[in-house]
Formats: C-alpha cells, sequence, structure tokens
C-alpha cells in the first residue's frame, strides 16, 4: 500500500474517533452543569481536555457556555473542533476514495455537509443534546461501516490503529484531567460532588452502566482501574492498546516486523497488563497518564516514520 494511501486511512480513522469523544465531553457537561453550581467553571476542564486552553483564550474573552461550544465544535481555527476533526476526516476520504467502501464516502460527506449549512451553529445552541448526539450516531455510524463494509486488510487495520491510539489517549486525557483539574478543593474527595464529576468521567467515555455493573462504589481508584485497567471495556488504555497491537502486526508481519513502532507498542501494552491500580496510585495517577500520553505521542511520530514517510 502507498504510504500516502495508509496515512489519509490512519488519520481518517483519529479524526472520526477524535470528534466523537469532543461530543462526549460536551454533552456530559451539559449535563453536569443541572448537578453543579455556577454555569461558567466546568467548561474549562472540557477545553483543557480538548489540549488548546491557549488557543481558546486568546480568541475569546472569558469562559461561557456559548464561547465554549463555539469553540469546541464550529470553530475551523481549532484544529479539534467538531467541524474541524469532520472535515480533516472528509479530506482525507476523499484522497482515498478508490480504497474506502461508497457508503463510507458518502456518511461522512452527508454529515460534513450538515455540519457546514450555515443554520447549524443556531440549531446546535437552540438543542445542544440532540445535536452533539447526532455526533455520536455520526462516529459510531461510520466505524459500523468500516467494519462491515471494507475487507480487513492492510486498510482496515490503519483505519482500526488509528482510533484505537486516539481512543487511547481521549480515555487518558479525560481521567486525567478530572484527577488533577477538576475539583475545586482536594477537601471535596469523596464528597457527594466529588462522587457526581467521577460519574460525569464514566458518561463522558460510555462507560457508566459496564462500571456500575463491576462496581458497587464510584471511588477514584475504582474508576481509573476501570479506565485504565479493564481487559473488556472497549474504551480502557488497556484494551486500546490491545486492539492496537493487534492492527499494527497485521500491517507490519511479514514486511516490518522488526518496526520500532511495534516494539514501542509492544512495551506500553504489557505495561498496561501487567500493572495494579494500587502500584499505579502509589508511584503517582497523574504522572503515570503523563507519561502514556507522551509515549502515545511517540507512538505516533514512529507509526509516521516506520509507514507513512
Amino acid at each position: 500500500m502507498l504510504s500516502r494511501v495508509a496515512d489519509s486511512i490512519y488519520w481518517l480513522g483519529r479524526y472520526i474517533e477524535r470528534a466523537e469523544n469532543v461530543a462526549r465531553a460536551i454533552d456530559v457537561n451539559l449535563q453536569l452543569q443541572l448537578d453543579l453550581p455556577g454555569e461558567e467553571r466546568p467548561w474549562e476542564p472540557v477545553i483543557q481536555t480538548a489540549g488548546n486552553a491557549d488557543a481558546f483564550f486568546k480568541s475569546y474573552a472569558h469562559v461561557s457556555t456559548e464561547n465554549a461550544l463555539t469553540f469546541l465544535t464550529f470553530d475551523k481555527e481549532n484544529p479539534s473542533s467538531i467541524i474541524s476533526c469532520v472535515a480533516a476526516a472528509r479530506e482525507n476520504a476523499r484522497c482515498v476514495r478508490e480504497r474506502i467502501s461508497s457508503e463510507l464516502w458518502i456518511a461522512i460527506n452527508q454529515f460534513y455537509l450538515k455540519l457546514n449549512d450555515p443554520e447549524m451553529p443556531k440549531q446546535a445552541l437552540a438543542a445542544p443534546h440532540a445535536f452533539y448526539n447526532s455526533v455520536k450516531e455520526f462516529s459510531q455510524l461510520t466505524v459500523g461501516i468500516i467494519q462491515g463494509t471494507m475487507t480487513h486488510d492492510v486498510a482496515w487495520n490503519f483505519a482500526r490503529l488509528g482510533t484505537m491510539i486516539e481512543r487511547a489517549d481521549q480515555t487518558s486525557r479525560i481521567l486525567d484531567v478530572k484527577y488533577y483539574i477538576l475539583l475545586p478543593d482536594v477537601s471535596m474527595v469523596g464528597m457527594a460532588l466529588d462522587t457526581v464529576q467521577w460519574n460525569a468521567v464514566l458518561k463522558s467515555v460510555g462507560a457508566y452502566e459496564m462500571f456500575h455493573r463491576k462496581n458497587s462504589n464510584v471511588t477514584p481508584q475504582n474508576v481509573a482501574d476501570f479506565l485504565l485497567l479493564s481487559e473488556d471495556f472497549p474504551r480502557s488504555l488497556r484494551y486500546c492498546l490491545e486492539q492496537a497491537e493487534i492492527s499494527l502486526k497485521n500491517i507490519a508481519f511479514p514486511v516490518k516486523s522488526n518496526a520500532d513502532s511495534l516494539r514501542l507498542l509492544g512495551k506500553m501494552r504489557s505495561d498496561m497488563a501487567f500493572s495494579t491500580i494500587e502500584e499505579i496510585i502509589k508511584s503517582g495517577l497523574h504522572e503515570k497518564i503523563e507519561e502514556m500520553q507522551v509515549n502515545l505521542c511517540d507512538l505516533g511520530t514512529q507509526i509516521w516514520k516506520d509507514f507513512f514517510c
């Protein structure tokens, strides 16, 4: 496969997943406002999760619901906004139309046109829950189309690899922001507000019901254990790394079985597989997540070197 084609399919998967994660964080935060005092403060962690806090404060005078929704959803200068992610996914799909199904192209193109309707920002602000649900449904639709209409060959594995790496990165960011930033005062740990916020974290990654099937208590340790080390929850860091490794092996063997990216991903996966939450918290949850985010960034760079350049 041409490196240009592989690169486009890989980033197609990443951008679709990123759009869904932004929509999830926004939708949960809208619900969270109903349970928390004050309107403005809860949006700062969401902006922080997106990794564009500096860009936000350069363009907007203050944090408000309208400014946050505009920046995270329709601001074309923000590369992680939903509209920017869908546009980037569409451009990558356009470049490789001969390698993807017509159903996938149609789904991405139709949603792109919907987002670029001049009336859409006004409609989204008027009915935000319906709008952000439509973004999540778009992402899940495209993932289903990729699964059901594309041959599970190298191209499919690149799309899957991009999706899993992006999902791992976003899950780690959401968990880190809650643990390190979100609480206004450490004295509130274990209080009702703390429980509300940890439940919001679970909802933001679609883990609320699955977590409560296995855990009776919502504690920082239980939530971190589930989102980092669960073997079977599809958005846990461990699960994402294991699935990414499977796809990368399918891509690399037998041509590049000694690829540095495969070695790096294997080390990250085994670290999650053989760690316990007690060990992670003892050494520092924030520090561990920060280490994983650096490794995920290095992994993306190494994949580019191994397969795209």
